[in-house]
């Protein structure tokens, strides 16, 4: 790790300006906007992350946005908690039901307000994986739980996923009975949910659990089956405990969980094995090692183990796992400031869309229609740059978050660079899209900035806004280059307040927007412009 690093959870006691208040939102939420940082300068760190935290008013349902044809869900209606109807084209509502969520999911990114509520929520979608679901409600179900959630309590998160109809449904629990136990969630639950493997220290023993726990809990969470999987006949969604296909038998875990002997308990039992679970220390430094992954950087040595992730931990402990204090307290550290940490992270590819939709000041209009339509255009241009939300590649979740040596590296490749350059040429250059043109507003940018008509304060400032570091003089050269070519600085100032003094003037608009076009996809090909 390069540079000064404290390796501290203490509070951080270093000065609050622009870059510390940036590197926090950049962390926190998706694109952050001039007014954004202003207002988290004002606020000050404490202030800032106590409003980033704090809950909000739960959104609006998605709503039936594409489809004509559904006889149950008019357009504009909300399909949530509707049944499918009876009718032929069953595929297409389906299919458009599944869009729906999707183009709402990218519009409440982009509409997220100061809050670190959309990237805890994708975090958590990360962690409990679900993929390869088709009913829409459950897909909504099960986000709204996180998303509801989003700084809550691990350990009833972990309950209420163990039975959510879509995990149900993912990792066969809906199939796992006495006469037949299915041990998918059963390993999943331990080696990716909660605890983690660990070495391999003996035959089927991981350090943190053993084969034979795998079998015991297989059998604990025999019973269960979710309801409503396209529905037809108005079943609703939701999970069943069916006690003829529980397990009733005496189960016992190994040593690793203290040879703990579970009698039947019925619909309780999978409660209690969570609890279990949740009295091993491990379970703690599992979630706060994935944490820190995603909020700070992905290599964790023995003293980032030792001073960061213990302490964390710790504190999770402390507070019978309620995620918030955890959270609070390694946003609020010396370390998260530190600055081998600040432009460490490569932003995934949500992060990269949705920022640049709002950095760009990119007014998609007030046609609800119009809106879902271009959401659901961006989150497929998402899944062209490898990361569909509701679509992780496996049950691990991206690999960006977990896989040696790249980790967030997994992101960029020759396909996903120059896909996202395209997309930025797109936003510059605007495209007509559903009857809506959509156009960065650069204007609206640099009219922000104080002595815009100076080409050197305005690329600080733009330097500062969209990098997380600073970027070299001779980066700055290149890009006054591009916006006035060969020509002397005073070139960009007399053009620049002509239009300030003319601004309705079209020509005049025309002709600095268009300097401005070239120089904003110089500086967004940047290679500091992935960081974050």
């Amino acid at each position: 790790m390069g540079g000064f690093t404290t390796f501290s959870l203490e509070p951080y006691q270093g000065i609050w300006s622009q870059q510390q208040a940036s590197h926090l939102l950049r962390r926190t939420m998706y694109g952050p906007e001039r007014e954004d940082i202003d207002k988290a300068l004002q606020l000050g760190l404490s202030g800032s992350i106590n409003e980033l935290l704090n809950t909000k008013e739960m959104p609006d349902p998605p709503i039936n946005a594409f489809s004509e044809d559904d006889p149950l869900v008019p357009l504009g209606a909300s399909w949530v908690d509707q049944p499918l109807s009876r009718i032929e084209n069953i595929n297409q509502i389906i299919n458009t039901r599944l869009q729906s969520l999707v183009a709402w999911q990218m519009g409440l990114a982009i509409q997220e307000g100061f809050s670190i509520r959309e990237k805890m929520t994708l975090f958590w979608y990360n962690h409990f994986v679900t993929a390869d679901i088709r009913d829409a409600n459950f897909r909504y179900r099960n986000i709204t739980m996180y998303r509801s959630d989003f700084l809550g309590n691990f350990r009833e998160l972990a309950k209420s996923t163990t039975i959510d109809p879509a995990m149900l449904r993912y990792l066969n629990g809906n199939q796992n009975t006495e006469d037949k136990p299915n041990e998918n969630y059963a390993r999943e639950l331990l080696e990716l949910f909660t605890i983690g493997k660990g070495p391999l220290v003996g035959e089927g023993d991981y350090t943190n659990y053993t084969e034979d726990d795998i079998l015991a809990i297989s059998k604990i969470l025999t019973g269960w089956r979710d309801t409503g999987y396209l529905s037809r006949n108005g079943e609703s969604t939701g999970s069943l405990f069916r006690p003829f296909q529980h397990d009733t038998s005496t189960k016992e875990l190994s040593h690793r969980f203290n040879n703990t002997i579970i009698t039947n308990m019925g619909d309780q039992e999978y409660q209690h094995l969570i609890d279990i679970i949740f009295l091993q220390e491990e379970v703690s430094k599992f979630i706060a090692r994935k944490i820190y992954r995603w909020f700070v950087y992905y290599e964790i040595d023995e003293e980032i183990e030792s001073n960061i992730i213990e302490p964390m931990a710790q504190i999770l402990r402390d507070n019978d796992y309620e995620m918030s204090p955890m959270v609070e307290a390694l946003l609020k550290s010396q370390h998260f400031y530190d600055e081998y940490a600040i432009g460490a992270i490569i932003k995934n590819p949500i992060d990269f869309i949705v920022g640049s939709i709002k950095q760009l000041k990119i007014d998609l209009g007030s046609d609800i229609f119009a809106n879902y339509r271009i959401w659901l255009r961006l989150a497929g241009y998402s899944e062209l740059l490898q990361m569909g939300y509701y679509n992780a590649p496996s049950v691990a979740g991206w690999k960006a978050y977990y896989q040696e040596p790249l980790y967030y590296r997994t992101w960029i490749n020759s396909s996903t660079l120059s896909s996202r350059l395209f997309l930025v040429a797109i936003l510059l250059a605007g495209v007509e899209a559903e009857r809506l043109r959509i156009k960065a507003e650069l204007l609206q940018v640099v009219d922000q900035i104080e002595n815009a008509s100076d080409p050197n304060t305005l690329i600080d400032h733009l330097a500062e806004l969209y990098f997380p570091k600073a970027i070299s003089e001779s980066q700055k050269d290149y890009l006054k280059s591009i916006l006035i070519p060969g020509l002397p600085d005073y070139e960009w100032t007399v053009e620049y307040n002509l239009y300030l003094t003319n601004p309705d003037n079209s020509e005049l608009k025309t002709a600095v927007e268009n300097r401005l076009k070239l120089m904003f996809y110089a500086l967004l090909s940047l290679p500091e412009y992935q960081l974050s």
